[in-house]
């Protein structure tokens, strides 16, 4: 793949790649670099890569693919302070924590869970935040059938939800 080809493909990709990269980041700097990063990658493969069938998404994988990599790469930084310093979380915040992370658990087993193309849809849409025109281009589906499908697996997660909540009272 040529420089110009290379360009055409990935450069209109910037604007998504960089809202990819600061949701997950939630710094513009590492979201700027990360996007650089996976220019680099996506520049040094390109003949491996071939011509993808959606840039977008491609380009949106590998950024993730580099940012999940950096995360285990990472290591916990040494603490300078003294212990005594350190503020201690209460019991309650500790137990509202832990909570939250199971309800977060929860719902996304319930939306991978939901039968065909539901959960998929659901993804990409309310945890990924795509438009409904990458969710198209990339399902084949129309906009219409989207939203339908969508609207399907939502009710279906709050009649789950509250089949929970109601077994636990």
């Amino acid at each position: 793949m040529q420089a110009t080809e290379f360009k055409c493909l990935f450069l209109p990709c910037h604007r998504k790649l960089f809202s990819v990269a600061y949701r997950l980041t939630g710094n513009v700097q590492r979201a700027e670099d990360l996007v650089q990063e996976t220019f680099l990658r996506l520049w040094t493969q390109r003949d491996r890569i071939g011509r993808p069938d959606s840039p977008e998404g491609y380009s949106v994988s590998v950024l993730r693919r580099l940012f999940y990599d950096r995360l285990r790469a990472a290591r916990l930084p040494e603490v300078d302070k003294d212990v005594g310093h350190l503020q201690v979380v209460s019991a309650q915040d500790v137990g509202r924590q832990v909570e939250d992370a199971d309800e977060c658990n929860l719902i996304r087993q319930l939306i991978v869970s939901l039968p065909g193309p539901q959960g998929r849809i659901m993804l990409m849409r309310d945890v990924e935040g795509r438009s409904f025109g990458e969710i198209s281009r990339e399902t084949g589906l129309t906009e219409v059938n989207i939203r339908s499908v969508l609207s399907r697996a939502r009710r279906k997660i709050r009649e789950q939800i509250k089949t929970i909540r109601h077994d636990k009272d």
